[in-house]
């Protein structure tokens, strides 16, 4: 695949941003090239623009080279970027199945490139010949959510593989609850693959949502189109620093990701005892869709209990359906008390 026939010809002819710290990359006593405030606070000076520590930690943890990272300000900057790089306003087109992640059609209409919403079968699954039926000699992008959201279900690989293998375009499987799902990431295939893009995020399953950062795998090729048209500084420095004893403390991130995982099968079995529980669909992630007789009604019901769920009946397949997140275990048994109370009314 020439990457360069997908890129957006300014893009492709643009002179990347050169920041200060581009032109300087090593450690010196004085700095007076940045024009930045000379009094030491611990944040007086611009963050890494590449964040090579985080990067470091993440090749480890990833066993992939830092040449085919990006992060970004949350995965939703990943996201408008990979837009803005490969899709041609008003020209190029995307395809993703429906229902799927919500900022999908809204950064679509931001950056003015139609989306095509391919419906997924019956119990959320990805048809992938409907997908390429739906894609044209403009399709630039396809986006793929597994596990999904809101369904949360993995999609099919060897669906996801047929439109990997049409090369039409590039191929972006969101992973942001990946870590939450008893199956391989989709970064054992990026060497097979130079039109896959895989993002995650360490908003989910690492805790740190209030960060924002994003991470995006691909080839190098694509890593350096993405990098020439980002913000200099996209990832601020306490974020870097956070994200990065994060990283650091992985025996806590295994440990919390055990409770969350053993709470998500109590509230599952509890769930399948209660009546007004209709469907229970089965989840890869941190979260679970089910379907009952009024989702307004224990919606709100819930919410009067000063406990806030997700109501996605206005979704495709979604029926009448709420999405609850996995909490603590004491929100988790407040959650359950409240809809076995609301069953008995």
């Amino acid at each position: 695949m020439d990457l360069s026939l997908l890129i957006r010809k300014n893009i492709l002819n643009l002179t990347p941003y050169s920041s200060a710290r581009d032109e300087f990359d090593h450690v010196a006593e004085v700095y007076l090239d940045a024009n930045e405030n000379p009094f030491e606070n611990g944040y007086n000076r611009y963050p890494d623009p590449y964040q090579k520590a985080v990067k470091n930690r993440l090749s480890e943890i990833k066993g992939l080279p830092v040449e085919n990272m990006l992060l970004g300000n949350g995965s939703d900057e990943v996201l408008d970027l990979i837009y803005r790089a490969f899709c041609e306003p008003m020209q190029d087109n995307v395809v993703s199945h429906n229902p799927s992640y919500g900022m999908y059609p809204v950064l679509s209409e931001i950056n003015n490139v139609p989306l095509r919403k391919v419906n997924l079968d019956e119990g959320f699954q990805l048809n992938a010949q409907a997908m390429i039926d739906a894609s044209d000699k403009n399709t630039k992008l396809f986006f793929i959510c597994s596990p999904n959201n809101p369904s949360g279900n993995i999609l099919a690989k060897a669906e996801i593989k047929k439109i990997l293998n049409l090369k039409r375009g590039l191929v972006i499987i969101d992973e942001a609850y990946i870590d939450f799902a008893n199956t391989d990431s989709w970064l054992t295939e990026l060497a097979n693959y130079p039109n896959l893009i895989v993002c995650q995020t360490l908003s989910k399953a690492w805790g740190l949502a209030g960060l924002r950062v994003g991470m995006c795998f691909a080839s190098a090729e694509i890593i350096k189109v993405l990098n020439a048209i980002k913000p200099p500084y996209n990832v601020n420095e306490l974020s870097q620093q956070a994200a990065l004893k994060a990283l650091n403390e992985e025996k806590h991130f295994k440990s919390n990701l055990k409770i969350i995982l053993n709470e998500k099968i109590k509230v599952e079995q509890a769930l399948d005892q209660m009546p007004s529980i209709l469907k229970r669909f089965a989840s890869d992630a941190n979260f679970i869709l089910v379907r009952v007789a009024d989702a307004k009604a224990l919606y709100d019901y819930l919410m009067a209990r000063q406990i806030i769920v997700r109501n996605r009946s206005k979704e495709y397949l979604c029926d009448n359906c709420l999405r609850l997140t996995i909490g603590t275990p004491e929100e988790n048994e407040r959650l359950i008390e409240g809809i076995k109370a609301y069953s008995k009314n």
